[in-house]
């Protein structure tokens, strides 16, 4: 598996994103919407409606990679609020690769009594 981590500081795109879009579009979404330099050492994911995919854009100093991953099987918890991008943990992203929510779900309960 490809440690996006050892590239640079991983940021997730928020919403959904037209996934049709290529690397120049994708770059132009970050520095217009998002005030971000797509020429540093960072990564910005980006994911469909189907949440079962998504694209990592990434500059190595020459030239643009995009990279692309489906899951066969499960969809990904994404985060919906579109005109937002959140800078993920190594521990955040490595969760996101195995197909796992960046935010754990903990539902807060009573706590029971042993007596």
């Amino acid at each position: 598996m490809i440690n996006l981590c050892d590239l640079g500081q991983v940021y997730l795109v928020c919403g959904k994103t037209d996934l049709r879009k290529g690397i120049d579009r994708l770059a132009c979404l970050i520095k217009e919407q998002f005030q971000l330099d797509p020429f540093q050492d960072q990564v910005f994911l980006f994911c469909g409606g189907r949440k079962d995919r998504f694209k990592a854009l990434y500059w190595d100093g020459q030239g643009y990679w995009l990279l692309y991953k489906r899951f066969e099987n499960g969809k990904m918890s994404w985060p919906q609020n579109q005109n937002e991008v959140q800078a993920l943990s190594s521990e955040q992203v490595d969760w996101l690769m195995k197909g796992f929510a960046i935010k754990p779900k903990i539902k807060n309960t009573k706590a029971r009594s042993f007596y």
